[in-house]
């Protein structure tokens, strides 16, 4: 049997030398690191070891010896419990250091570019209180219905009445609507034997409309007084403007099933981005950090340099929001989304703001790129806004045979982004510079805006 230099349930002593990429005290016993939560560099802490694996164990602290200078309050521990604010123990000039580091350490290890510049970090004025848009489960703890997140790694809900990082709004909206359903007698999902009926609670409320839009998960169709219970939601929520019932019978973590029925008001919500309006529906992508993603854009179109000749291809289109802040400034807009909602909900996006130099297909962007190469159509810029796990290498080479002198990255994680910027390299886009924005201020999730142009 393999030994470690610590074992499960020791008690340890150590200096915390640097931060894992989720913000965890990292500290070496004999070389073997340990991950310790709610540490940061330079403190000595006493922490019990709680797990013990092949390459790193856990630990956590049970006291604090030295505190770091880098060191603010937390009202409330369960935020880096939960995994809600799991940076909200640092400063918040250093966050934004932290971030631009990631960035830079990525670049240099992953894609062997650490010559390209990463500039500081566009922070937040006042960086709590921005999310737009709220996601809790809904669970029956000591005999009651409560609501909160779950404790990291596990699936036991932590209550949480003030979440920090959500719209106060949000977080009043919930606790008005966590009483209307105990009145109303709804059962909270019981995930251990898939009985109950309430799983889940989503909120969303536009930043500058304040329409908010409630759906709730539930575990079966029939909804006993579901249209009185909506009703009574928007009597006591006078902001609300959308009450959804989102069906899922199915036993996963999924949260969103396929059916969703209208209880009350309508089907989406609007709100307003770059003086563009958007209706946003129950399942449409919407950054949620309203003000930031402004900035996000900006900054993306300032690397763009944006002209009347320009052709732009907007690869992820989602429901229109990169392509149709831009259009006005461009000649022409094509967008690709693979999602149905999305291409509806952007082509009436369009209709609203009287734009009429955007197109939008359902499709893959790799097919669809390499459709309208063949038709004759020329992209001189391409944005890029993918998920987590970034662009396909099929993308990456539709991209480069369409040729665009331009191509705006926004990432929203920095390993992708570095693995994706060495195959643009050997492509001939050379990585010019990269800004980071929060989006996501006390977490580690991390933003950014890359310019690639085309080598000579």
């Amino acid at each position: 049997m393999k030994e470690y230099p610590v074992e499960k349930n020791q008690q340890i002593i150590v200096v915390i030398t640097d931060l894992t990429h989720e913000g965890l005290g990292v500290a070496k016993i004999d070389g073997y690191p340990i991950f310790i939560e709610n540490a940061l560099i330079g403190e000595e802490v006493k922490a019990l070891v709680v797990k013990v694996g092949n390459k790193f164990g856990y630990g956590k602290v049970l006291e604090l010896l030295t505190e770091s200078p880098d060191r603010q309050p937390l009202a409330n521990l369960d935020l880096l419990r939960t995994g809600i604010a799991p940076l909200g123990h640092l400063k918040y000039e250093k966050q934004l250091l932290f971030k631009q580091q990631q960035i830079e350490k990525d670049l240099a290890r992953i894609a062997k570019l650490p010559e390209v510049p990463v500039l500081p970090t566009i922070g937040m004025a006042n960086p709590v209180g921005y999310r737009n848009k709220a996601q809790v489960p809904v669970r029956k703890i000591d005999g009651q219905l409560e609501i909160g997140f779950y404790r990291k790694n596990s699936h036991d809900v932590v209550p949480i009445e003030d979440f920090v990082i959500q719209d106060p709004k949000i977080d009043e909206a919930l606790q008005t609507i966590k009483a209307i359903l105990c009145r109303f007698n709804v059962k909270p999902y019981n995930e251990t034997d898939n009985s109950g009926f309430l799983r889940n609670i989503i909120i969303r409320r536009g930043h500058y409309s304040h329409e908010m839009m409630v759906t709730l998960v539930t575990r079966l169709e029939k909804f006993f007084k579901g249209k009185e219970l909506a009703e009574q939601i928007a009597k006591e929520l006078p902001e609300v403007v959308s009450v959804i019932q989102n069906v899922n019978e199915k036993v996963t973590n999924v949260i969103l099933g396929d059916k969703e029925i209208l209880l009350y008001g309508k089907h989406y919500i609007e709100d307003q981005l770059l003086d563009n309006k958007f209706a946003i529906s129950s399942r449409s992508f919407y950054q949620v950090n309203t003000l930031q993603t402004e900035f996000l854009y900006q900054t993306a179109f300032d690397f763009a340099g944006l002209t009347k000749e320009d052709v732009v291809v907007d690869a992820y289109s989602g429901i229109g929001t990169i392509g149709l802040s831009l259009a006005k400034r461009v000649g022409h807009v094509y967008g690709v989304e693979v999602i149905a909602e999305a291409v509806a909900d952007a082509k009436m996006n369009a209709l609203l703001n009287d734009i009429d130099n955007a197109d939008y297909k359902l499709g893959s962007a790799e097919k669809m790129m390499a459709k309208w190469v063949a038709d004759g159509i020329k992209p001189s810029v391409v944005f890029v806004d993918p998920p987590r796990k970034g662009l396909t290498n099929s993308l990456i080479d539709s991209i480069a045979e369409s040729d665009p002198s331009r191509v705006i990255y926004i990432s929203c994680n920095p390993a992708t982004l570095a693995r994706d910027l060495k195959l643009f390299a050997d492509l001939g886009y050379q990585a010019e510079k990269i800004q980071p924005v929060d989006l996501f201020p006390q977490t580690y999730h991390i933003e950014s805006v890359t310019l690639l142009t085309k080598r000579a």
